[in-house]
């Protein structure tokens, strides 16, 4: 009943309060202020004196929770095929959750250019780290590395020294 009175005394008392305010002479200004306090001050003891109390928490079941599975298989592919142009397209064998980004660390060595390539996180720090999308279709995933311009590298996988071979249908 306190939170209707309340309420109908904000409907009748604030706007008449404005009023005076806007209309009023000095004296009736200093009541009307009082009464916009006092109206503010009821609200807020209220809003403290009335607090539900919903009671103590009751969990029905306490489970750990599920670990989280990645989204994808976090390997670290060995680059089968690489085409050399403007850029460098690598690709492999795709695995069945294949990760649609992977980190790349390339290095020049002459004509030679070493390649790494990472599936998900990377441990330890390592210096010129891209990430790039990597996209499969049919079987074989690949990504596309960026070249400086102006230049022929060999491509090279990073962790074997081997030599990564042109696709045979080319």
């Amino acid at each position: 009943m306190l939170a209707i009175s309340l309420g109908v005394a904000w409907l009748l008392l604030a706007p008449l309060a404005l009023w005076v305010l806007v209309k009023g002479r000095p004296g009736a200004r200093v009541g009307a202020v009082v009464t916009l306090v006092l109206l503010e001050g009821a609200t807020i003891a209220m809003g403290q004196a009335i607090r539900p109390d919903h009671g103590p928490v009751v969990v029905a079941h306490d489970m750990p929770p599920a670990p989280a599975l990645p989204a994808c298989d976090e390997r670290t592919p060995i680059p089968q095929w690489a085409t050399v142009g403007r850029q460098l397209v690598l690709s492999w064998s795709a695995a069945p959750r294949e990760c649609a980004t992977a980190k790349v660390i390339s290095r020049t060595e002459g004509r030679r250019l070493l390649v790494w390539v990472h599936e998900g996180p990377l441990s330890g720090d390592h210096e010129g780290v891209r990430t790039l999308p990597v996209r499969v279709k049919g079987g074989r995933a690949a990504l596309t590395v960026p070249l400086p311009a102006g230049r022929r590298y060999i491509p090279v996988d990073g962790r074997s020294g081997k030599r990564i071979p042109a696709p045979a249908s080319l």
